[in-house]
């Protein structure tokens, strides 16, 4: 054994020593050919004929390239939203990395570095010529045109699926040569040029990227702001620059809460232009100097200054359906913002620091803003507060993901009880108990973590317990009245959550039919589950900061599963607990049954059926109103007296269920008409389900394909689309009885030759193009580029 593990490591050695031997070589003879690469200036003054990249190039790549090179998991860094993307290049270290002991250094575009030489010397190297600048150097210098080029020359391997040679999964090992290696590259992978593993671009395409690269790459520096945004700019900073404490302390809060967020003002004099986002940066300079963005892991680190500036910053890359949140600024925002923070009667006697123990505590750090204010100005937009647990830096999660179900509801608890229960003083008396793994900061190891945050996350719960024991008068029982009803007009206040394997997706109304869980969600627990997921996490953490993130989430969630639960009778909860916490580990149950013996207000819910949980939705339903839970007319059961027409066809669709669904990926996107602009889009969402979501590894284990369940969309929900498929509406009933047989992986197959459009397809990007039409005249607010990463192979 020793002898062979001797030949073996000089077998490696060897084989290292040749190829790094071969990349060596590969530079000489780029250097005797073209000089020594250096950082090239790659902005000009004004367009001219010649291909210039935002108007010749970028609809191209967004097009083509955004769709795989957008989040932060684009293949080896590569982020091709921006030309600045473009020149900082790309990089071998990877920014998802489950076996990673330490923290790394972020390497976040438009953050982290700016400079192109900045990013050089943080290990990105050029995907465009930076030696000798002449027609031959720029294309056999350039990464970019080389790929595009090897895809041109191989543009198909001639059959439906691809063979298992192209590796499509998630954890891949990447390939991420740079120009001095490429050759070796190519020998190796002559199919792999880009877009990878999908059809090669048109040729007038390819050509006009070509001309681009030979002339240099060049690029315009993005004009000025026109005066309309600049006022509006310069109003909003404004706002958030005050200088007395409590606008500080305002600013401060709606920072951390709204750092991911794309920001637009509305605006009836700017409808009839191209929306422009904003981002939310700390500055070191105020209003009117440039912004020097403070980069730092966490939007509450300390930022190193003594006063920090909150500074509006427009995107001029591309949006991207994993991290586009847009928020809304206009006239009526502000006032409302004045009323919930500036207009109400607090002191601050000083301003809170940035120490870690503080910092991540929003408890400690906003003990004097009114509770009831930050727990509004969450609500106002609780779509985006709960999306931005799922959206902005982190673009796949399994293992984090897996903590929740596929299928549930969101309801809010209502702000006025927050209000009138005293829960500013109870928080602070708390704070201790309500601690953060954040805190921990970015390399942690984890020892016991989940015994431990039982035992603190026990003692919050007991303590509220007493708490609310004490302000419920004996004779006030549990109604809907504990339920925001989004006052009587605000569509956030009923929320549905889907997770697909390792994203997930938020969307206002209750959708689909009536789910397994669902969570009631207090301020308490809405701030925490934000400052766990948004504000503390850290994508480029250590694993041990990951899992103490996941594990710390399995108490919030089972605290808003619990939360819901009170609101049903008492027979009713066991009933739901056991069937949630199927097969669940020890420590769980009993976690569980200590928070079902302590028991809950009196209920004041007289139920008259025996399915009480749907029957409280029904009633919620009513007493909301369709202004605030929108109808869900797709999910519903079919109607037997009107058997044709495209509704009832729908909903026998998305009335499938069980085993039949295991064989349908988690996201379809399906297009039915006879092939025109006209043509509708629904998604197709399967709903997995599980015995349980309290464990860590081997979900696989835990599936119970007999239930189930199939939700349909109206238009795009997921950023990431594993299958694309197109009928007719003539063809819905065949498809509908093709759906509702697969037994096998052959029989899904036979469906797609009959309906799919594959990512070998020649009709591939038609289809993308007409969908992000599609989105763009249905949603031009939300509209944006999909990510084709999860997109199937079969």
């Amino acid at each position: 054994m020793s002898v062979c593990s001797a030949k073996c490591r000089l077998a490696l050695i060897l084989l290292i020593s040749v190829l790094a031997g071969c990349a060596v070589y590969a530079q000489y003879q780029l250097d005797e050919a073209f000089g020594t690469a250096q950082v090239r200036s790659r902005y000009i003054d004004v367009a001219g004929a010649a291909p210039e990249f935002h108007r010749d190039i970028k609809p191209i790549l967004d097009r083509r390239c955004v769709v795989c090179h957008g989040c932060y998991d684009a293949p080896c860094q590569l982020k091709m939203e921006a030309f600045e993307g473009l020149d900082r290049g790309a990089s071998k270290a990877r920014v998802y990395d489950g076996k990673r002991l330490l923290a790394v250094d972020p390497s976040r575009l438009f953050i982290d570095a700016f400079a192109t030489r900045s990013w050089r010397d943080k290990g990105f190297y050029p995907v465009l010529n930076e030696r000798a600048q002449s027609p031959q150097a720029n294309l056999q210098g350039s990464v970019l045109y080389r790929m595009l080029a090897l895809k041109q020359r191989h543009p198909s391997v001639g059959t439906t699926i691809l063979p298992e040679s192209f590796d499509l999964r998630l954890h891949r090992d990447q390939q991420c040569p740079k120009i001095e290696e490429f050759d070796s590259f190519e020998k190796k992978f002559p199919l792999w040029g880009m877009p990878y593993a999908l059809p090669a671009l048109q040729e007038q395409e390819f050509q006009t990227i070509k001309r681009w690269i030979e002339l240099g790459a060049k690029a315009t520096r993005q004009l000025p702001l026109g005066e309309h945004y600049q006022q509006l700019v310069t109003q909003w900073e404004a706002f958030l620059n005050g200088g007395s404490p409590q606008q500080q302390l305002m600013s401060r809060y709606i920072y951390e809460h709204l750092f991911t967020a794309h920001l637009y003002f509305k605006s009836q004099t700017l409808e009839q232009e191209h929306t422009q986002f904003f981002k939310l940066h700390r500055s070191v300079t105020p209003p009117g100097e440039p912004v020097a963005v403070i980069a730092t892991r966490r939007p509450y680190d300390d930022p190193g200054v003594d006063r920090v500036f909150y500074r509006l910053v427009r995107v001029d890359a591309t949006l991207t359906a994993k991290s586009h949140m847009p928020y809304a600024l206009d006239e009526k925002r502000m006032q409302r913002w004045q009323e919930l923070f500036l207009d109400q009667d607090f002191s601050i006697k000083s301003l809170p620091g940035y120490q870690a123990e503080v910092a991540a505590n929003p408890f400690i750090v906003f003990k004097d803003l009114p509770v009831a204010s930050r727990y509004r100005f969450m609500l106002d937009e609780a779509q985006f507060t709960i999306m931005s647990f799922i959206k902005g830096p982190v673009c796949r999660g399994q293992v984090a993901i897996n903590v929740i179900n596929d299928h549930f509801w969101v309801l809010f608890a209502n702000p006025e009880n927050t209000e009138n229960y005293a829960m500013a003083e109870f928080l602070a008396q708390q704070k201790e108990h309500l601690r953060l793994p954040s805190e921990l900061q970015s390399n942690v190891i984890p020892m016991e973590s989940w015994l431990h945050y039982s035992r603190t996350h026990q003692k919050y719960l007991q303590a509220k317990h007493k708490h609310l024991n004490k302000l419920f008068p004996s004779n006030k029982d549990i109604t809907l009245d504990v339920l925001w009803s989004g006052d009587g007009h605000n569509s956030n206040a009923a929320l549905t959550v889907f997770r697909h394997f390792d994203s997930a997706s938020v969307m206002r109304g209750l959708l689909g039919r009536v789910p397994k869980t669902a969570w009631v969600i207090d301020y308490p627990l809405l701030e925490r589950i934000h400052y766990l997921l948004v504000s503390g996490f850290d994508v480029y953490g250590n694993i041990g900061h990951q899992l103490e993130t996941r594990l710390y989430m399995d108490f919030l969630r089972m605290e808003g599963e619990y939360n819901f639960l009170a609101l049903l009778p008492d027979v009713e909860r066991e009933r739901e607990i056991a069937l949630w916490y199927r097969g669940a580990e020890s420590k769980v149950r009993d976690y569980v049954e200590a928070m079902r013996k302590r028991g809950a207000a009196p209920l004041g819910i007289q139920y008259v059926t025996v399915n009480p949980k749907k029957e409280l939705f029904e009633r919620l339903r009513q007493r909301m109103g369709p202004d605030v839970v929108i109808t869900d007319q797709l999910n519903t059961s079919p109607e037997p007296e009107q058997r044709a027409g495209l509704l009832n066809r729908l909903r026998a669709l998305s009335a499938i269920n069980g085993v039949a669904l295991s064989h349908m990926p988690e996201v379809s996107l399906l297009r039915i008409g006879p092939g025109s602009q006209s043509d509708k889009l629904y998604s197709i969402l399967v709903n997995r389900a599980h015995s349980n979501v309290s464990q860590l590894f081997r979900e696989s284990d835990r599936l119970i394909p007999e239930e189930q369940t199939m939700t349909l969309v109206e238009g795009i929900v997921s950023a990431y689309p594993n299958s694309f498929l197109q009928l007719t509406e003539r063809q819905l009933p065949d498809f509908i009885q093709q759906v509702s047989r697969l037994r096998s992986e052959a029989n899904y197959r036979q469906l797609l030759d009959n309906y799919g459009v594959r990512r070998t397809s020649d009709d591939f990007w038609v289809f993308s193009d007409w969908l992000h039409h599609y989105y763009q005249q249905a949603k031009p607010i939300e509209a944006s580029w999909l990510d084709y990463n999860r997109f199937d192979n079969r």
